[in-house]
């Protein structure tokens, strides 16, 4: 190859490849399952390993 070819094949390498709008209902699919996800974590946090439900327990109505 001579440096004219290397240098035009160089800056082809260079060049940002042509970006593709958002699609609007991908968009609102990744806001849901982060949503989705921060709510599970924020579950998970509070009521974190060791934590223990008493089955046992009623509520009675005087």
């Amino acid at each position: 190859m001579t440096p004219v070819e290397c240098i035009r094949d160089a800056r082809a390498l260079l060049n940002e490849a042509p970006s593709e709008q958002p699609k609007p209902l991908r968009l609102l699919a990744a806001a849901a399952f982060a949503a989705t996800t921060a709510v599970l974590l924020a579950g998970t946090m509070v009521v974190g390993p060791g934590v223990v439900f008493d089955q046992a327990a009623t509520v009675s109505n005087p």
